[in-house]
């Protein structure tokens, strides 16, 4: 008889979220059953990327992980094809059927709802928007027992790629200089990573000014509101020099893409974690692309490997370098609608739902 728990589920694309009884079905020798105790929420596509749980079951092939192990979750991969093989599991040529299909590969599914309708619920190879989630075995990083779930939560995802973007991708060097366009969760992230890699400039870009405040905060050397004209000429008198050395973008706009690699200095390196809608297109002038070296590329989930990258968030957190309680806001999972609001608005920049004794109760028999 399947199991019954409770979640978050969305009956129609871009429909309402609406807590309702959900069906498991029965876990794979692959996969794991996992008690979520928090929640982060994810500004992409308002669905969950990241969570934090206790194991309760596991299949047989999984020997990482056991009943009763305290894990947080990340995305999922394949482990054999040759990203994979050469330590590049963000990269991971199934990363799409693996993450985003919301079935596994074989297009069965993980759970099913109370009407006994297929529910797609893979998301990220986990979709931890439920009080029991089905988790694919890469997923998982166990973390120790002392670990507060809640506030690590977020780390699987957007966190760890706004790191993994300075550490990775763009491993910029001490002394560097800087631009995060767009200071939500992924830039803060960011943020945080460039003065722990002790750049010289870091220059917090966005449109809300309660982000640019708490960026100066946590690191930020200059901070420039979005709306100001002639971003790229600040840029380079902040950086003295042509422009700046490295940029990020978090917003997917295009149009603040191709500000951004404007305002890269010669040999400059930029490079993208948002993802605009597949139709937009961004302009760049190739000439002058060429002949000043610049390098433009994109970032998945910071070229991170989860294993490594989110215990060693969770080691500069203890060591005060990593201050992630100052971005994070809990909410009870029944406050779903509040927290969804406060994100979108920038209130929140990093909204963790918590799974409390009698949480997800609300409207159900």
């Amino acid at each position: 008889m399947a199991r019954s728990t409770v979640a978050l589920i969305a009956r129609k694309c871009n429909g309402p979220l609406i807590i309702e009884t959900a069906y498991i079905n029965e876990i794979r020798p692959d996969e794991a059953l996992v008690e979520i105790h928090a929640v982060g929420i994810c500004h992409a596509d308002i669905s969950c990327l990241d969570g934090a749980g206790v194991v309760k079951e596991v299949g047989r092939n999984i020997t990482h992980i056991s009943p009763g192990d305290k894990v947080l979750l990340s995305y999922n991969y394949c482990g054999h094809c040759v990203q994979c093989s050469q330590g590049h599991p963000a990269y991971c040529l199934s990363m799409l059927s693996l993450n985003f299909e919301g079935r596994r590969p074989d297009g069965s599914f993980k759970m099913m709802t109370q009407d006994k309708q297929p529910l797609y619920s893979n998301h990220f190879g986990q979709s931890s928007f439920a009080r029991l989630a089905v988790v694919s075995g890469p997923c998982m990083v166990k973390v120790a027992a002392e670990t507060p779930l809640e506030l690590f939560a977020p780390l699987g995802c957007g966190l760890q790629t706004g790191a993994g973007a300075i550490f990775n991708t763009l491993n910029i060097p001490p002394g560097a200089t800087l631009a995060i366009f767009g200071v939500g969760s992924v830039g803060m992230s960011a943020m945080m990573a460039a003065k722990i890699r002790e750049a010289r400039v870091i220059i917090a870009i966005d449109l809300i000014e309660s982000r640019l405040e708490l960026a100066r905060k946590l690191g930020a050397t200059h901070t420039i509101h979005g709306s100001d004209s002639g971003v790229a000429e600040q840029l380079a008198m902040i950086c003295q020099s042509d422009g700046v050395m490295f940029a990020l973008d978090t917003t997917g706009s295009p149009t603040i893409i191709e500000r951004m690699i404007k305002s890269l200095g010669t040999r400059g390196r930029a490079a993208s974690v948002g993802a605009p809608p597949p139709d937009k297109l961004v302009s760049l002038n190739v000439l002058e692309h060429l002949t000043r070296g610049r390098e433009y590329v994109g970032c998945n989930q910071g070229d991170s490997i989860a294993h490594q990258m989110i215990p060693f968030l969770i080691e500069q957190y203890s060591l005060g370098k990593y201050p992630l309680n100052e971005i994070v806001k809990f909410y009870d999972i029944d406050d779903f609608d509040l927290a969804l609001t406060d994100m979108k608005s920038g209130k929140t920049i990093k909204p963790v739902l918590v799974w409390t004794t009698n949480s997800g109760c609300n409207g159900l028999a």
